[in-house]
């Protein structure tokens, strides 16, 4: 959706897509942006555009964005998609994993794990892993109701997946809509965020943040035009874009009887059945 925003012409996305600054509750100063001027600053090349925005998925799960957000722009219009829970835990999983913040491949141990996660790459590296667990990460219910609460019902416009994925030219019209901006086509047909994994972790690791050694021998060997096309390309050469595993079926009908009332609340939240999401 960020990238179906972003080109529309009345619309100006973020130069960072996730800067996650209303998030310090629970990413800390492990957001990608810390300080309002640095915020700003991802808004800095808009040109008159009539609708601004950023695409944070930390915000939903994050008890003080809202009251932040409404506090920063009261007139602020809020997108929210959601997505059957325990679809949503494996892909974090799996996300993660390529991310350098979990170690425990698999995923149903990885849930059931209350091990505290440390960053095995970065900036970061050695220090505890700041994110929501995977099952507090899905509470979608309380989590919307706090939206609903700052900003009114009017105000917020939630996207189901599964709606995005059966006709997305509907959805993105209807979410132009209620941004009050006129009808455009997608600019971008592809399939976008696939499901990715790292040949190498290790390389993966080298490639997302190289050490001080390895940026001086680009920067000596590699002219500026080519040291992001050369790294460009180590990525694409290490990574592999394939469907996720099926989860286990016995622990996929455990996880669906965990978030039954979750659905359920849901549901009534949204006016529209989702109980499918744990019936199938």
């Amino acid at each position: 959706m960020y990238a179906y925003l972003k080109g529309h012409p009345d619309i100006f996305m973020s130069s960072i897509k996730e800067p996650q600054f209303f998030a310090i509750d629970i990413f800390r100063h492990q957001r990608s942006v810390r300080n309002l001027n640095e915020y700003m600053k991802c808004f800095e090349e808009a040109r008159g555009e009539k609708r601004v925005g950023e695409a944070s998925t930390a915000y939903l799960g994050s008890p003080n964005a809202p009251h932040e957000i409404r506090e920063f722009c009261p007139q602020a219009r809020i997108i929210v998609m959601l997505r059957n829970p325990v679809d949503v835990m494996q892909a974090q999983h799996s996300e993660r994993i390529c991310s350098r913040m979990e170690h425990i491949r698999d995923f149903e141990a990885a849930i059931n794990s209350q091990e505290t996660r440390y960053w095995r790459s970065g900036s970061y590296r050695g220090e505890p892993v700041m994110r929501l667990g995977y099952r507090e990460l899905v509470r979608f219910s309380v989590q919307l109701d706090r939206y609903f609460e700052a900003f009114g019902r009017d105000n917020i416009h939630v996207i189901v997946f599964e709606d995005l994925t059966s006709d997305c030219d509907k959805v993105f019209a209807k979410t132009l809509q209620f941004l009050d901006l006129n009808p455009c086509p997608r600019q971008t047909g592809k399939v976008l965020n696939r499901n990715r994994r790292a040949r190498s972790l290790r390389m993966q690791g080298l490639l997302e943040h190289p050490p001080a050694s390895m940026r001086r021998l680009a920067h000596v060997f590699l002219p500026k035009s080519l040291r992001k096309r050369f790294g460009f390309s180590l990525q694409k050469l290490n990574t592999i874009y394939e469907p996720r595993k099926p989860i286990k079926q016995s622990f996929r009908i455990l996880l669906q009887r965990e978030y039954e009332q979750e659905i359920d609340r849901l549901s009534l939240l949204l006016d529209r059945d989702l109980t499918a999401w744990y019936r199938t």
